[in-house]
């Protein structure tokens, strides 16, 4: 290991996440500080038949703007939950769709410079539609269908920023063909 911890203090608490500030030695001896942010890994989910996409647009209020991304979330009441039961329940809540089939693509890390947050990425094939069950922090989400062209171009255009989203499709193109 290059860094050595030297003392470790929380900062910062809440159902999310937790912020720590970590007293670093450098491999070189120099010191300095680490801000940590340490958050439970998610499901991201591909939902993808016939040449499209199932994507979600919310207001993401950091950004204070609204973009089209894949479902995707964590359990914070069901820390013990498996990504696979996490992926098909937020499939479901966030977009009303269930999947025949779940293919696991595969763990990605999400910003590894300053948070500790990983995300497990599916692919979701064979979908049959069903109610969505939104949380009160979803209540604005909508559900649209996109094209594989149509979300490349959404990507040149700015709207889809997500870092999770254009990774889980870059892990996507990398892993399967699409039709």
């Amino acid at each position: 290991m290059s860094i050595k911890t030297l003392s470790s203090r929380e900062v910062y608490r809440n159902r999310w996440m937790t912020v720590r500030e970590d007293a670093i030695e450098r491999q070189d001896g120099s010191h300095g500080i680490y801000g940590v942010v340490s958050k439970p890994d998610f499901a991201l989910i591909i939902p993808y038949e016939g040449g499209a996409f199932h994507l979600v647009e919310q207001y993401r209020y950091p950004v204070q703007g609204r973009y089209l991304e894949f479902p995707q979330g964590m359990w914070e009441e069901h820390k013990d939950a498996s990504p696979e039961t996490v992926a098909a329940g937020e499939l479901q809540e966030e977009t009303g769709l269930v999947a025949r089939r779940m293919t696991y693509l595969g763990h990605v890390f999400n910003a590894p410079g300053y948070s500790t947050q990983g995300m497990h990425v599916f692919l979701a094939e064979e979908l049959s539609a069903g109610p969505q069950q939104l949380s009160p922090e979803e209540s604005d989400l909508v559900c649209t269908r996109v094209t594989v062209e149509q979300f490349e171009q959404f990507v040149l255009e700015g709207r889809i920023k997500d870092a999770s989203t254009l990774a889980a499709y870059s892990l996507l193109r990398m892993k399967k063909r699409l039709l």
